[in-house]
């Protein structure tokens, strides 16, 4: 029985696992979350009521968080890309690297996203912040990045995080031109084809984009 995926092509966490997906090859069922498929949203909500996605049905097994998706994925659905590395070291910085790109990107970028859905028009403040946070990041990646890839010189899931993050952070905050081992960086996850063909998947969606979407990716 092949897997189902409750998701939509336009959301940064749903990419994530999709490029995973397509990284190994592995088949799926998708479920568009939105007005184009109702029963997939009340199937959603049963399976879990929180109301977060992605989420993965796998031979009546429901899996939920993206990074934890991804490793069901490697446990259960293993393909010729090792997502995760087997050493445990390794594995761990991967891991950290994961939780990096989601926390201090990813949740950041999405600040003024939120903000600017206020009946208000957002706050200053928070914008500021959002902004304060996203250059502290990129600096800090641009110190510690020291191969092609996120981990090294292996794709791993950090790199998974990386480009759903770093695709739409460089809409809300650019990556400056302090900070070019990032955007050489950037420039190759989206060169990679499991990334262009999510980053392709999402384009009909960009009007969704309350900042407005730039025409430069």
């Amino acid at each position: 029985m092949a897997l189902i995926l409750y998701a939509h092509p336009f959301s940064s966490y749903c990419q994530k696992v999709q490029i995973a997906f397509y990284e190994n090859a592995v088949p799926f069922t998708y479920r568009l979350l939105g007005p184009e498929d109702p029963a997939a949203m009340e199937e959603r909500q049963a399976l879990w009521p929180l109301g977060r996605f992605p989420v993965v049905v796998d031979d009546g097994v429901t899996v939920v968080e993206s990074s934890i998706i991804i490793e069901h994925l490697q446990l259960f659905h293993p393909g010729p890309v090792k997502l995760l590395p087997e050493d445990p070291r390794a594995a761990l910085k991967v891991r950290f690297l994961d939780r990096f790109f989601d926390n201090y990107v990813m949740t950041p970028m999405q600040v003024p996203v939120f903000e600017s859905l206020r009946p208000d028009g957002g706050r200053p403040e928070a914008m500021a912040e959002a902004a304060v946070a996203l250059d502290t990041a990129y600096q800090w990646l641009e110190d510690h990045l020291t191969g092609p890839w996120a981990a090294g010189d292996d794709f791993t899931l950090a790199d998974c995080a990386a480009a759903a993050s770093l695709f739409y952070a460089d809409w809300v905050r650019p990556i400056g031109e302090a900070f070019p081992k990032v955007r050489a960086y950037r420039a190759r996850l989206l060169a990679r084809p499991s990334i262009s063909r999510c980053v392709e998947e999402g384009r009909p969606y960009r009007h969704f984009f309350p900042l407005g979407a730039p025409d430069r990716d």
